[in-house]
């Protein structure tokens, strides 16, 4: 009764299946059933050799349960980062210290401000779904674009393996061990580099090209410029610091100065007065510029032109704040600083103005926050003037911020640097639900109009034919 061999049929209402939840049943059911019935199914699955015993049966932990393991592995793996980190910062004298941390912070921030970018797209994804947005059609993706989910995964390795790199740095560098720690930025930058160009069908091949594809597209804009295009090319130009940080460490690293003291001069190949770094920040600016061009020449529309001169305006601010290094102070005082001051400001009101008037639509309240099921992110925000509110002033105070980074001139503070390119992530976050909501609003009023023609062109046909409907 208790110690024989049992098998239970494979389509028993009482196994369940991997991942399902429990299923809870009375014995005194079971023992009520037909013991004919249940003989010609042993006999049955004896015939077919599919006899299961009840010991092999496949006890997995339920999805919950999982999480939250995962999540306490995440913050043990957070708690080891942050101590060993500081533990390994404190071993370092005073004065080496600010020196080293600045040179840690350039090769490490890039990679930090890309993931937390990847975060927030994903959280743009997961609202776009919730709201029934059709991005995937405005985009032009394929069936197997990647979801919020699959972006947020992404992100979470990335929130793993840049940390872990940065420690592994700092904790090699403290104890002597120069040469390896100089590698760890290295393999890093190797590793991402290596895994965005892998041509074989793994980790998201179709996502990687079609990434690919839209940047090729943005440097040598020879085709008609797709929402995609232009839609990318914005968020870069948000992104020109994380650019111009990339370029920096990459040109230390081709140069062997990672972990050493040869890039404290600033007049250096790779120093913090070398012209590769105003050249770096405007090109995503000259990027977008020609892009406005491509589109007037499709088009022949003017409001092409005057988006161009927009992106135009961020030239001098990115210039003349580089040329503080470059002409004696006399100069730079009476004449180029008040020039800077001015381009900053026309800028920054300039795209404010445009945001607000162009690439936005607050003719009405936003629909993108009224998701299909109860949520609670729709009853604080849909329909809230107070949104509105945040959304203009903040782009607002954000704009005006933002010619911080463009300076040349002022990149010495870098955890300013850092906390001011972190700001425009979330001022581009929050753009993105307007900008995409504003062309999903044209290209439903589109598809109406196109509707309605068709009806309309039906009904003459059908009236010149002499058929009543």
């Amino acid at each position: 009764m208790f110690g024989g061999a049992v098998s239970i049929p494979n389509n028993s209402p009482h196994l369940r299946k991997s991942g399902s939840r429990p299923v809870v049943f009375d014995i005194g059911d079971l023992g009520n059933s037909s013991e004919e019935d249940f003989s010609h199914s042993l006999e049955s699955d004896e015939m077919k050799g599919g006899a299961i015993p009840l010991n092999s049966v496949a006890i997995t932990p339920s999805p919950l349960l999982l999480w939250r393991f995962k999540v306490l592995l995440f913050i043990i793996w957070g708690f080891c980062c942050c101590k060993i980190g500081w533990d390994s910062v404190m071993r370092m004298s005073v004065d080496l210290r600010d020196l080293f941390l600045y040179e840690a912070f350039l090769y490490y921030n890039p990679f930090l401000l890309v993931t937390m970018m990847v975060w927030l797209w994903g959280i743009n994804l997961w609202v776009f779904a919730q709201a029934n947005v059709g991005y995937a059609k405005m985009f032009d993706l394929d069936q197997s674009h990647l979801t919020h989910r699959e972006i947020w995964k992404c992100a979470t390795w990335m929130t793993i393996i840049v940390p872990t790199s940065m420690t592994a740095y700092l904790y090699l560098y403290s104890h002597g061990e120069v040469s390896l720690a100089a590698s760890q930025p290295v393999l890093l930058y190797a590793a991402a580099a290596m895994t965005l160009i892998f041509p074989f069908d793994i980790f998201y091949l179709s996502s990687r090209f079609f990434l690919l594809r839209t940047v090729w597209r943005i440097v040598f804009p020879l085709q008609a410029i797709s929402f995609a295009d232009f839609f990318l090319a914005d968020i870069f130009t948000s992104m020109s610091k994380v650019f111009s940080d990339l370029e920096r460490s990459v040109c230390r690293m081709v140069h062997r100065q990672v972990a050493t003291i040869a890039w404290f001069e600033a007049d250096s190949v790779c120093g913090s007065h070398a012209v590769a770094i105003p050249i770096v920040l405007v090109l995503p600016y000259i990027f977008r510029f020609f892009q406005c061009l491509r589109q007037y020449r499709d088009t022949r529309e003017k409001t092409a032109l005057l988006n161009a001169l927009k992106y135009s305006t961020a030239v001098p601010v990115i210039f003349l704040s580089a040329l503080k290094y470059h002409v004696i102070p006399e100069k730079w005082t009476n004449i180029y600083r008040p020039l800077w001051l001015f381009s900053s400001v026309l800028n920054s009101l300039y795209s404010f103005y445009w945001d607000i008037t162009r690439d936005w639509d607050l003719s009405c309240f936003t629909r993108i926050f009224k998701f299909t099921k109860p949520h609670i992110l729709t009853h604080i925000l849909y329909g809230r003037k107070w949104v509105y509110l945040w959304v203009v002033g903040s782009n607002l105070i954000l704009r005006c911020t933002w010619t911080y980074k463009l300076s040349a001139h002022l990149r010495h503070n870098y955890i300013t640097l850092f906390a001011i390119t972190a700001l425009e992530m979330l001022r581009r976050f929050q753009w993105v639900f307007f900008r995409v909501e504003n062309e999903w609003n044209k290209t439903n009023s589109k598809a109406n109009i196109q509707l309605v023609d068709n009806s309309e062109e039906e009904q003459i046909l059908l009236n010149n034919n002499g058929h009543n409907v």
